[in-house]
């Protein structure tokens, strides 16, 4: 099926970034939100990366003003519905997702294929609870959207190969690289980063680094582009915890037991760049460490 059409549900830092990533390669973007506020934060935030990304040459001044075009804001989640795509970017919580397509479900058309841009929940267990788990499939994209490349496709049992296709085409025609992951807790980038930035806070926890330490040593000792630490404020210590929680009850093995120092930070509100604070503080010029 040729998908023209995309329904995005959730407007926050992943959902701004998979419209806008669909309008510029030509797809009409429903984006729903419940809070307007978070809407015209996304408009606004895609119409800066866009400026961005003209000003540095990527893209010309016309295929911007034509791809904000093609984004149509909205709170009703039926307008996001009646495409023929939908991808549902909210929050990493399963009661919230299964929320959200319940909601969905009556305004669907025949032929819409759900997606959950979910890093780490069951897409089996997701798809059982809508009428069409054979067109439901998780469609991962990592942060931030407009720069990153890879874009993970996860089946479901019963996802059938049409849809996956069809997936595999939208991939291909952002420009970006899909892949294929079974439906295992956390699918492959995420079971493998995460314990990672676990294994980092307990390396913190215990004392055996400081937090500009343990980043500077895997900056300048492997090469990686941040430090896990900086990293997982990035992400969001709250989402960080929850994919961890999401491997240790999955797996049931005491490997994956989340830090109880990211539980702190996360008890605390401390969930990084989005609150100001994390393993660093960011209310300054430049960011400072916690500890």
């Amino acid at each position: 099926m040729a998908i023209k059409s995309v329904g995005i549900i959730g407007a926050g830092q992943m959902g701004n970034g998979i419209a806008h990533v669909m309008a510029l390669a030509g797809y009409d973007v429903v984006l729903n939100d419940l809070d307007q506020d978070r809407i015209d934060a996304a408009i606004a935030r895609i119409q800066k990366n866009m400026d961005r990304q003209v000003k540095g040459g990527k893209i010309s001044a016309e295929d911007q003003t034509a791809a904000i075009a093609r984004i149509s804001p909205t709170l009703d989640i039926a307008g996001a519905a009646k495409t023929d795509l939908v991808i549902e970017a909210a929050t990493e919580d399963e009661k919230i997702k299964q929320k959200i397509f319940d909601s969905l479900l009556p305004h669907l058309l025949d032929h819409t294929i759900l997606t959950s841009n979910t890093s780490s929940i069951s897409i089996t267990r997701l798809a059982s609870r809508t009428d069409r788990p054979e067109r439901f499939m998780g469609f991962h994209f990592m942060n931030p959207v407009p720069v990153m490349q890879l874009v993970e496709l996860i089946r479901g049992i019963a996802t059938d190969q049409a849809t996956y296709q069809s997936c595999l085409e939208v991939v291909n025609t952002l420009g970006k690289t899909a892949a294929s992951a079974e439906d295992f807790p956390a699918f492959i980038v995420n079971r493998i980063l995460m314990p990672m930035i676990n294994e980092a806070v307990y390396t913190l926890y215990e004392g055996v680094g400081s937090v500009e330490s343990i980043d500077q040593s895997m900056k300048l000792g492997a090469n990686h582009p941040m430090g896990p630490l900086e990293l997982a404020d990035f992400i969001g210590l709250d989402t960080c915890l929850a994919i961890m929680n999401v491997l240790h009850d999955g797996l049931a093995d005491t490997k994956y037991r989340p830090c109880p120092l990211l539980t702190k930070y996360v008890e605390a509100g401390w969930l990084g760049r989005k609150t100001q604070r994390g393993f660093y503080d960011y209310r300054g010029e430049t960011p400072v460490p916690t500890r």
